[in-house]
């Protein structure tokens, strides 16, 4: 069996608290996890996130990004 890496994305309230909604889709690479972020921030933002952290595997893998609508 081959084991694919697992990026996704874990968000967060204002008061740095990760949210259980909404549910990010599970990408094969990191590529795709965050050229899906960039179409969707804006939603996301009006839906209560505050920042996006990046997981490879269940392990932050960037810094938090802070959604912000201008």
């Amino acid at each position: 069996m081959v084991l694919r890496p697992q990026w996704e994305w874990a968000f967060d309230d204002i008061g740095g608290r990760e949210l259980d909604r909404p549910v990010s889709p599970v990408f094969a690479n990191q590529y795709d996890a965050e050229q899906w972020l960039g179409e969707q921030w804006r939603v996301l933002a009006t839906q209560g996130v505050h920042a996006a952290r990046l997981l490879h595997d269940g392990t932050q893998a960037t810094p938090a990004l802070v959604l912000r609508v201008p």
